[in-house]
């Protein structure tokens, strides 16, 4: 069964750090693209970070040097570090891993920052 479980939201004030942490089932893990976005209220859903196959990386601008995407291939996880907390960061978290043009997706982690 394809699992992405997240973890690691929470509240936070403005300035403060939070790192996400993302558990994949091994049979999708890595795939072609493994990521986050992230979706606040009355908003698309967008794209915070990724890593491509390859090792490549993509942020979003607003979360460029504030926020680093890594990955532990050993334990199947996928984290993002958060730092220098804004409160246009508040938003539901979710993790995503594409494998052969599939999307798979986590059910999110809310994540608060207070002013």
């Amino acid at each position: 069964q394809v699992q992405l479980v997240e973890s690691g939201g929470g509240l936070v004030q403005a300035g403060g750090s939070l790192r996400l942490s993302c558990a994949v089932s091994g049979s999708i893990f890595g795939g072609n693209a493994m990521g986050w976005y992230r979706q606040a209220p009355g908003k698309q859903r967008e794209l915070v970070a990724r890593m491509i196959i390859g090792g490549s990386t993509n942020y979003t601008d607003s979360v460029k040097g504030r926020f680093t995407i890594s990955r532990d291939n050993a334990k199947n996880m996928v984290y993002l570090q958060m730092n220098n907390l804004k409160p246009e960061d508040t938003a539901v978290y979710y993790c995503n891993v594409v494998r052969y043009g599939a999307y798979y997706w986590g059910k999110g982690t809310l994540v608060t920052v207070s002013s």
